[in-house]
């Protein structure tokens, strides 16, 4: 799995795998998935991460797992 963040262009994008991507679909307004052969979600896309997250830090991004 990688993160990346964009911060020229105000994007995060998680690939869950390296498989090869088929097709990308727009869930709702900036929210892309990304989807290999099997329909499998492998990429999630988020855009315009200062207008949904105005305090967010992207310098300080935490991780937690359960």
């Amino acid at each position: 799995m990688k993160l990346e963040v964009n911060e020229k262009g105000d994007a995060l994008y998680l690939r869950l795998d390296d498989s090869k991507i088929q097709e990308s679909e727009e869930v709702s307004p900036g929210v892309i998935l990304d989807y290999n052969e099997q329909n499998q979600v492998v990429g999630v896309e988020i855009l315009h991460l200062s207008k949904r997250s105005p305090k967010l830090n992207l310098r300080e991004l935490q991780f937690q797992t359960t």
